[in-house]
């Protein structure tokens, strides 16, 4: 799909690059739909959610330790009650060290930035959620929102994001796409699971129920994307897709927003 025109241009000349984050269920189609951004608009610097690193932690730090790596996205799965914690630390880190990292590009910033999910996500929807299945226990979950909240009061405007996007689809759909993808370490999921994160979504993005403890991050616009239908194959689904957020991101350009200190 070909995109006449566009916002890159008034992007580039507003200064100060904008951070959005796609945020939404377990296989609603964030891969396809980041694939259709960097398609769409070129000049954008795309992240992707950090899957390969949770499937190949490299097993070292010991003299004990195995060559090789180890799958802990597949271990969380598997032993939720064991494995939550250290997976959720392990995501976090995973997503924030991909957020603080500089673009490669000195001389022409990049005017946008998506990420693939987020360090807010990683905390208001699925350590949330493995808290309260009884997942996380009480005390480790305190910890993991005190090391949370502390990170971010640190780092500051360096982590806020100047928007979220939100792709939504029942969980149902979400089920009947995972199960396409078919990936090995998914194969326990249940409905029960993508509706319990969906709730999670909805508390957070669309309700605003969710208690957010980074005052920066209360009021982030959010841009509800309808993506019920397929639209991996649909150009005229993926253009309307398209359209709205190019207006959400030329709204928010719109906006006086200040520059954000040059990473460490």
């Amino acid at each position: 799909m070909t995109r006449e025109g566009g916002s890159g241009g008034g992007m580039r000349r507003c200064g100060a690059a904008l951070r959005l984050a796609l945020e939404g269920n377990i296989a609603v189609g964030k891969s396809t739909f980041m694939k259709l951004l960097g398609a769409t608009f070129p000049e954008w610097h795309l992240v992707t959610e950090p899957v390969a690193q949770w499937r190949k932690v490299p097993a070292r730090g010991t003299a004990q330790a195995a060559v090789g790596s180890t799958n802990l996205l597949q271990m969380m799965y598997q032993e939720p009650a064991r494995w939550s914690y250290t997976f959720q630390t392990f995501s976090f880190m995973s997503r924030l060290k991909a957020m603080l990292e500089p673009v490669d590009e000195p001389e022409t910033p990049s005017p946008v930035q998506v990420f693939e999910r987020s360090i807010y996500s990683d905390r208001y929807v699925f350590a949330k959620n493995l808290s309260e299945a009884g997942h996380l226990q009480a005390l480790e979950w305190a910890i993991y929102q005190d090391w949370h909240s502390f990170l971010l009061q640190q780092l500051g405007p360096r982590v806020v994001l100047h928007g979220l996007l939100y792709l939504r689809a029942t969980p149902q759909t979400c089920l009947e796409r995972l199960r396409r993808r078919a990936r090995s370490e998914e194969q326990s999921i249940q409905l029960e699971y993508l509706q319990q994160l969906h709730a999670q979504h909805e508390h957070w993005l669309v309700e605003k129920s969710t208690e957010v403890h980074f005052a920066d991050m209360k009021h982030a616009p959010v841009l509800v994307l309808d993506v019920e239908k397929d639209f991996e194959h649909d150009a005229a689904a993926q253009g309307g897709l398209m359209a709205q957020v190019e207006t959400f991101v030329t709204a928010l350009q719109a906006k006086a927003l200040p520059a954000h200190p040059d990473p460490l």
